[in-house]
C-alpha cells in the first residue's frame, strides 16, 4: 500500500494529544482505560485506519532502471550510430557499438538495482507482538492490528508497537535514540504538557513507536499507527526525498551535451560536403558514422563506471561500502560534514568520567562497559575507602553488565554497575548479599531511588537507607556530607563546594548523579510501612559524571577533516549544552544551537549563521532534513553521518548519506554508503579516497578529451581537404583506438598513487565542472598537437606508393595515433607533476601491452583485413615513432613551464589556485 493510498486519519484533536489530559485523549478516541475497544469497534477502525505497518515504497522494476540508463544521451547517439552502420551493411561496427551500450546499460542497472527499499526496512522493524486490553480482558495480539484507541500495557524490555498517550506510569523510562538521537534514557509520566509546541524529544507523556521500554511499566492509549507515527512521518520524508545527481553525474551530463554538440556539427560539416561533392549516400553515412564515433567518447562512461568500480574495491578494502559507483566520486567533493553524536562520533556507551567524592575528585579511566579502567587521584592523598559509595552504586540500580560488556537494562545504571567494578565490586554478589528490605522506585516526578538494606560497615550490620538522584533533589535532602576520612559535616559547611563540583561535571556536558545514606538502626518497621518518609536528613557521599564517551579515533578524524578545508558539524538529539561540551572535546569550533533557535530562523538566517554554528542539540528529524539542504543550497557537498532511524531522512537528502554498519536497517539502506567498523576516521579516509578518485578522473578526462579533440580535427580536415579522399581512418579503427589503445593508458592512470598532500588542499569547488574554460583550452591544445603529428604522418609518408601500398598513410596515421595515445597516457597521468618520475615502472609496464596491440594491428594479416592496415618497413616505424616523440616533449615541456610559475607564485596564491588545469577550476 503506498502512502496516498492510507486510509483517512484518527479523529482530529483540539490540541495535540500532549497538551490534553487522559481523560480528554480516552475521550477524543472513544475508549477507555479499564476496558479499552470492543472486539466489533477494533474490527471497523482496522478497515478504516488500515493495518499497523509502514508503507512500502514501490521500487522500479528491473527493466525501468534499465530503461532509464539507455535514455542517457551518451548511450542515444550510440545507438543513432549503430542504426545507420546497419543501413549501410557496416555490420562489424554496429555490432562493437552495440555490445558497448549494451555493456553500458548493464553496468549502470546493476549498480542502481544494489540501492532500493529505504521504506522497506521501516516496515521490517514493525514490533510483531503487543499486550493490548480489549473488551477489558488483557490479550497478546499482533502489533499490526493495533488501531488508534487500543489501550495497550508496556515494561522494561518492550518495544513500543505504536505511537501512544501515556495513561499511567511507574517509574517509566524510555530508550529515543533511535527516533531522537537522545543518548540516555528519557523519563516519562502521564502528566499534560501546557505547551501544545513542546519538541518531540521533549513530550515525556507520550511514546514512540519502535523505541524500547528500559525501566518500569506503564499503560499508554494508541494515538497513531502505522503512516501516522513519527516513524511513518520519516518513511514519508523518504519517500518524498528525490535522490539527487551526483557532483561527477552533473559535470558528465554537462560535458555530454557539449560533446553531443561537437558531433554532430562535426557530421553535419562532413555531411555536406559529401554531398556537394557529390559522394553517393553510402559513402557520405560510411564518413558520418567515422565522425560520429570519432566524436563522441564512445569509450567515456564504460571507462568512468570501471575506475568508479575500482574506487569502490578501494573503499570496501578500508571498510567502507559504497552503493552506487558515482558516490565513490562525491566523496571526493565533500565540503562539509553533518555528524549524528549517539553511537557514531560517540560509543553510546554511557561511562563514568569523574567522580567527586567525600569532597575529593577522582578521575575514572576506561572506556565503554568494559569492566577495567583506573581510578585516580591527586599525588600525596591516601586511596579512600569506597565501601559506601560501592553500595550505591550496586544497590541502587537494577542494570546488569556482563564481562563480555553486554548490558540488560538502563544504560546509565550500567555505567555505575562498571564503575563499582573498577572499585574491585561485584554488583551480582553485592545484590544477592543485600537484599531490599524496602524501596522508594525511581519516579520523574521526585527524580531519586531509594533502597533500604542490612550492610555491613566498620564491622558492624547495620540498617541503611541509600539514595541515588539528581544533585539538587539529593542535596535538598541532606544535613551532613561526608568530608575525607569519613568526617561528617553539617551540609552547610560544605554546600558552596558541592554546588560548585555539580556546576563543573555540568558545564563539561556529564550527567550527574549524587549518592546519599542515612542510618536508621531499629526502624525497620516504619520504614517498611512508609519507605517515602524516610527520604530526609541524609548525609551527602558523592557525585558521579556520566558521559557517553567520544569513539577514540573521532578527534584525530576532526582534525583531519579540518585541514582537508571540510567543515564539521554535530546534530545530535541531546541537550544543547551536553552537545557543545562535546563539540568542545571534538575541537569542532564554537557556536551551539538548540532545536528550538534552530526552529524559529528563517533559512536565510539560518545560512547567515552557519559559518559560527558547529553544534545543533535537541534537533528534530525534521531539523536534519533542513540543515541538509540548507547547507546544499548554499554550494556545499554534504554528508551526513548516523545510525538510527531518526536519521534516516537527512542520510537520503544528503549528498553522500553514510550510515554506520551496527546502524539501523533503515539508516544503511537510506544511507549511499555504510562504514562497516562505524569507525568515524574511516568517512575521513573514505573521502581522501574519494579525492584520488576524482584526480584521476579528471587525469582520465584530460587523457581522453586531448584525443577525441585531434580525432574530431583529423576527420574534418580529411573531408574538407579530401585528404585519403575524406576517409582519415576507418569506423574500426576509431573503435579499435578507443577500446584497445585508449583502455591501457586508462589503467596506468587509476593505478598511480594518490600524491601524500592530498588533504593538505581545500575540496574542490562542485559549481565549477571539468568542463571549464581552462581546462577546455588545455583539451583542445593538447588534442591539436596530436592532431597535428598524425595529419603530418599523414600527409607525408614517404616516397611514391604502389596500389598495394595504398593504404600505408592511413596505416602510418593510426600508427602515430596509437603512439602518441601510449605516450600521452604515461605523461597525462599526473598534472602538473612530471608523468617521467617515480613511480613510473608500473605505468610503463602496462603501456607495453597498447604497444604490442599496435604492432599487431598493422602486421598481422586478419587484423590488416579487419581494419584495413598495411604492413610497415622499419623506416616506416621509426617515423612513426619521430612524430609520436612530439607529444610526450611538449606536453613535459608546458607542465615544467607551470610547475616554474607556480613555484614562484606569491604566496597568497593556494596551491589549488595555482593548479588550474590540475584539478578542474
Amino acid at each position: 500500500m503506498s502512502v496516498t493510498d492510507r486510509p483517512v486519519t484518527p479523529p482530529s484533536a483540539p490540541a495535540p494529544w500532549h497538551a490534553q489530559d487522559p481523560d480528554a485523549v480516552l475521550s477524543a478516541l472513544s475508549s477507555n482505560a479499564r476496558t479499552g475497544l470492543s472486539t466489533d469497534e477494533t474490527r471497523a477502525r482496522a478497515q478504516r485506519y488500515g493495518e499497523n505497518v509502514i508503507a512500502a515504497e514501490p521500487a522500479p522494476s528491473m527493466w525501468a532502471t534499465a530503461l532509464r540508463q539507455l535514455r542517457d544521451p551518451m548511450n542515444l547517439m550510440l545507438i543513432a550510430v549503430a542504426v545507420v552502420s546497419i543501413v549501410i551493411d557496416e555490420i562489424p561496427t554496429a555490432i562493437v557499438v552495440a555490445a558497448l551500450v549494451l555493456l553500458n546499460v548493464v553496468m549502470g542497472t546493476q549498480q542502481e538495482l544494489k540501492a532500493r527499499a529505504s521504506v522497506d526496512a521501516l516496515a521490517k522493524m514493525q514490533t510483531p507482538q503487543a499486550r493490548v486490553i480489549r473488551d477489558g480482558t488483557l490479550s497478546q495480539v499482533d502489533a499490526t492490528t493495533l488501531v488508534p484507541g487500543d489501550v495497550v500495557e508496556l515494561e522494561a524490555g518492550d518495544i513500543v508497537p505504536a505511537d501512544g498517550r501515556l495513561l499511567r506510569t511507574a517509574t517509566l523510562e524510555s530508550q529515543e535514540a533511535a527516533l531522537t538521537g537522545e543518548s540516555a534514557p528519557v523519563s516519562k509520566d502521564p502528566s499534560t504538557l501546557p505547551d501544545p509546541d513542546v519538541s518531540l524529544g521533549d513530550r515525556s507523556n507520550m511514546v514512540f513507536q519502535n523505541t524500547s521500554i528500559t525501566r518500569g511499566t506503564a499503560t499508554m492509549v494508541v494515538t497513531d499507527t502505522g503512516m501516522h507515527t513519527e516513524m511513518g512521518r520519516i518513511a514519508s520524508m523518504l519517500s518524498a526525498v528525490a535522490p539527487s545527481k551526483s557532483p561527477l553525474q552533473r559535470e558528465l551530463d554537462t560535458l555530454t551535451k557539449i560533446l553531443g554538440l561537437i558531433a554532430w556539427l562535426a557530421v553535419a560539416v562532413i555531411v555536406v560536403i559529401g554531398f556537394v561533392r557529390g559522394q553517393d549516400l553510402t559513402t557520405v553515412l560510411l564518413l558520418g558514422i567515422s565522425m560520429g564515433i570519432s566524436a563522441i567518447p564512445t569509450g567515456l562512461p564504460t571507462f568512468v563506471q570501471a575506475m568508479l568500480a575500482y574506487g569502490a574495491r578501494q573503499l570496501a578494502d578500508a571498510k567502507a561500502v559504497v552503493k552506487n559507483l558515482t558516490d565513490v566520486e562525491t566523496l571526493g567533493a565533500t565540503s562539509a560534514i553533518n555528524s549524528d553524536k549517539t553511537g557514531t562520533l560517540t560509543m553510546n556507551q554511557m561511562t563514568v568520567r569523574s567522580l567527586y567524592f567525600h569532597t575529593r575528585w577522582y578521575t575514572v579511566g576506561g572506556e565503554g562497559y568494559a569492566k577495567t579502567g583506573a581510578i585516580t587521584q591527586a599525588a600525596g592523598e591516601p586511596m579512600p575507602d569506597f565501601t559506601m559509595l560501592a553500595y550505591g552504586l550496586c544497590l541502587d540500580s537494577d542494570a546488569t553488565v556482563s564481562d563480555a560488556g553486554e548490558v540488560v537494562g538502563d544504560p546509565t545504571e550500567a555505567a555505575l554497575v562498571v564503575l563499582a567494578a573498577k572499585v574491585g565490586v561485584d554488583a551480582p554478589l553485592t545484590r544477592q548479599r543485600y537484599p531490599r528490605v524496602a524501596e522508594v522506585p525511581f519516579d520523574s516526578a521526585y527524580k531519586f531511588m531509594a533502597t533500604f538494606h542490612h550492610l555491613e560497615i566498620d564491622g558492624d550490620t547495620r540498617f541503611v537507607e541509600i539514595v541515588k538522584g539528581g544533585p539538587d533533589v539529593v542535596l535538598d535532602r541532606c544535613t551532613h556530607a561526608f568530608r575525607p576520612d569519613r568526617e561528617r559535616v553539617p551540609l552547610d559547611e560544605v554546600r558552596d563546594e558541592l554546588a560548585a563540583a555539580n556546576r563543573s561535571m555540568s558545564e563539561k556536558g556529564l550527567r550527574v548523579l549524587a549518592f546519599a545514606a542515612r542510618n536508621l538502626d531499629g526502624a525497620e518497621d516504619a520504614v517498611t510501612a512508609d519507605p517515602m518518609s524516610f527520604v530526609g536528613e541524609l548525609t551527602f557521599i558523592g557525585m558521579v559524571g556520566i558521559i557517553d564517551p567520544l569513539r577514540p579515533e573521532a578527534v584525530e578524524a576532526v582534525r583531519t577533516a579540518h585541514e582537508a578545508g571540510i567543515e564539521v558539524r554535530m546534530i545530535t538529539g541531546d541537550h544543547a549544552i551536553t552537545a557543545a561540551a562535546i563539540g568542545a572535546e571534538l575541537g569542532l569550533g564554537g557556536g551551539a544551537v538548540g532545536g528550538a533557535e534552530l526552529q524559529a530562523m528563517s533559512d536565510e538566517e539560518l545560512t547567515a549563521a552557519l559559518p559560527n554554528l558547529h553544534v545543533f542539540g535537541r534537533v528534530t528529524p525534521q531539523d536534519k532534513l533542513r540543515l541538509a539542504d540548507v547547507m546544499q543550497r548554499g554550494g556545499a557537498v554534504v554528508a551526513m553521518t548516523g545510525d538510527a532511524v531518526n536519521d534516516a531522512a537527512a542520510l537520503k537528502k544528503a549528498d553522500i548519506g553514510v550510515a554506520m554498519g551496527s546502524g539501523s536497517e533503515v539508516t544503511k539502506q537510506a544511507g549511499k554508503m555504510v562504514l562497516t567498523d562505524d569507525n568515524f576516521g574511516t568517512l575521513v579516509t573514505a573521502i581522501r579516497l574519494g579525492r584520488s578518485i576524482y584526480d584521476k578522473i579528471v587525469s582520465y578526462i584530460r587523457y581522453q578529451m586531448a584525443k577525441l579533440f585531434s580525432l574530431v580535427l583529423l576527420f574534418l580536415a580529411a573531408s574538407i581537404f579530401d585528404i585519403n579522399e575524406g576517409v582519415a581512418l576507418t569506423p574500426l579503427m576509431v573503435l579499435f583506438q578507443h577500446f584497445f589503445i585508449t583502455l591501457f593508458p586508462v589503467i596506468a592512470i587509476m593505478r598511480d598513487p594518490a600524491p601524500p598532500n592530498l588533504m593538505n588542499k581545500p575540496p574542490r569547488d562542485p559549481r565549477q565542472p571539468i568542463a571549464n574554460r581552462t581546462s577546455f583550452t588545455q583539451w583542445l591544445a593538447y588534442g591539436i598537437l596530436q592532431f597535428a603529428i598524425t595529419l603530418a604522418a599523414m600527409l607525408l609518408a614517404p616516397g611514391e606508393l604502389s596500389p598495394d601500398e595504398a593504404n600505408v598513410p592511413m596505416t602510418m596515421a593510426f600508427v602515430v595515433m596509437s603512439l602518441a595515445s601510449i605516450m600521452a597516457g604515461l605523461v597525462m597521468r599526473r598534472d602538473p607533476e612530471s608523468g617521467l618520475t617515480a613511480p613510473v615502472l608500473g605505468a610503463l609496464k602496462v603501456l607495453t601491452i597498447p604497444l604490442v596491440v599496435t604492432v599487431c594491428a598493422v602486421e598481422l594479416g586478419f587484423l590488416q583485413d579487419l581494419l584495413m592496415t598495411t604492413s610497415l618497413s622499419g623506416a616506416q616505424w621509426l617515423i612513426c615513432l619521430g612524430w609520436a616523440l612530439i607529444v610526450p616533449v611538449v606536453v613535459e615541456a608546458d607542465k615544467a613551464i607551470r610547475r616554474r610559475r607556480l613555484a614562484g607564485a606569491p604566496e597568497s596564491i593556494t596551491t589549488a589556485e595555482a593548479l588550474v588545469p590540475a584539478r578542474a577550476r
